[in-house]
């Protein structure tokens, strides 16, 4: 199984704040994470001011707050993304933002960004994903509250404009997700509808949704984390912290190596138990040279180094070539 790339989704976890979102650059990187990923967004462009916040939205922030007065707390500039790009080199992370509007692809891609992580609210965005398409740059594409039809529709735009290199992830777009919600065979679903790989952005409160993701195929995980589930703000309480950040990593890598390459045959490990563990055909009780063997003088039992009780029948009525002791490996 290739290497699964596991993304750490930082998001607004930093709560607008430059020095949190460094803090959460070290912390992905001492997770063993592949890449860190934030959002780069303009409110102005992204929502109207009279829009509605959703619902986990409403449980975990101000309560007197709009969507817009919300999420223009927890932008960063542009020159923020620059140290945060220039910090994740330093520390040897890769660095990735999700544009939530057309400003913020221009800004995104002026920084050399090396791929696009399309969120789940623009997968029905046509001038957003046309705009990513003619970028030439690999694409993953979230596919939370989409129909079957409407990933379909996406694919479609992103292939038809320019988009050669594109991942699906999977996600529920709920935070956090319940489990009877995750519907996780359908990421199968996709894979097997467009021939494209898979992945599983999970916004479960726990690790084993994608971590049995892991197993199912994916490629690419997303999760999002933070310093701490207890500060304010829309996404910490659907995050993990940083241990259990680390423990998803070194599971998946765990899992990663157990998957293996398919092919059914003794490992490396288990070969010198082979002797050991099967049987051979012995002598049940003392034979003479010349007796014939029969099921009343011949059993099986470990080691597994001499016949093998597979040729029983091939044995039965042949003559003992010598004398056997009781226990004794018998031979032709």
């Amino acid at each position: 199984m290739s290497k699964v790339y596991i993304i750490a989704e930082a998001g607004v976890n930093h709560n607008g704040e430059l020095n949190l979102a460094l803090e959460l650059i070290d912390l992905a990187k001492l997770s063993g994470a592949d890449c860190i990923k934030f959002q780069t967004f303009k409110a102005e462009n992204l929502v109207t001011k009279n829009a509605h916040k959703a619902d986990y939205q409403k449980k975990t922030t101000d309560q007197n707050q709009s969507q817009f007065e919300m999420l223009k707390g927890l932008e960063l500039t542009e020159k923020d993304f620059e140290q945060i790009k220039d910090y994740c080199k330093i520390k040897k992370i890769d660095f990735l933002s999700t544009p939530f509007d057309l400003e913020s692809v221009d800004i995104l891609h002026q920084l050399g960004i090396k791929k696009w992580k399309i969120p789940s609210g623009e997968i029905t965005n046509l001038p957003y994903l046309i705009k990513l398409a003619k970028t030439d740059l690999p694409v993953i594409l979230s596919t939370g509250m989409a129909t079957l039809k409407e990933v379909e529709n996406a694919i479609n735009v992103l292939k038809n404009y320019g988009t050669k290199k594109l991942t699906l992830l999977h996600c529920t777009t709920e935070y956090p997700t319940p489990y009877e919600d995750v519907n996780l065979n359908a990421m199968l679903t996709m894979k097997n509808k467009f021939n494209l790989p898979v992945g599983y952005s999970d916004h479960t409160t726990g690790i084993e949704v994608a971590i049995a993701a892991v197993a199912m195929g994916a490629t690419i995980i997303e999760k999002h984390f933070t310093l701490d589930r207890g500060m304010a703000g829309p996404d910490h309480k659907a995050s993990l912290e940083p241990d259990e950040l680390a423990t998803m990593v070194k599971v998946i890598r765990h899992i990663e190596k157990a998957m293996g390459d398919g092919i059914k045959r003794p490992s490396a490990s288990e070969k010198k138990n082979i002797g050991i563990v099967r049987k051979s055909i012995v002598a049940k009780e003392r034979i003479s040279k010349g007796e014939l063997f029969t099921e009343k003088n011949l059993t099986v039992k470990r080691p597994g180094d001499g016949i093998s009780p597979m040729k029983w029948f091939e044995l039965m009525g042949k003559r003992a070539t010598r004398d056997f002791e009781e226990d004794e490996l018998v031979e032709l």
